[in-house]
């Protein structure tokens, strides 16, 4: 068994309309590693951040087809998380920088 890092499981930020609009209800969204579940993503975002993790909602993203002349192929498939955080819980400051 192999020890993983907060670090690890959270990939990267998902910066859109529709993740920037779940900010009011302190909702963030993230990509994260293909083979997290739940607990282990709660639990990354808590250490990173500092804050206090009610609930996460996953997703799997399929990779889109992308054609380049005659080639073409599909992007890779991801994994997105949607954190909610408690009501009483700060903010992250990266998103709040956004808005």
């Amino acid at each position: 068994m192999s020890t993983t890092f907060a670090q690890d499981i959270i990939l990267r930020p998902i910066i859109s309309e529709a993740s920037m609009d779940g900010l009011a209800f302190k909702k963030y969204t993230f990509a994260v590693k293909k083979t997290a579940n739940k607990i282990e993503i709660a639990k990354a975002v808590a250490e990173l951040f500092n804050v206090e993790v009610i609930k996460v909602n996953t997703l799997h993203v399929r990779g889109k087809l992308r054609r380049y002349g005659k080639f073409q192929g599909y992007k890779a498939d991801w994994k997105k998380a949607i954190v909610t955080l408690s009501p009483d819980s700060d903010s992250i400051e990266f998103f709040e920088g956004m808005v």
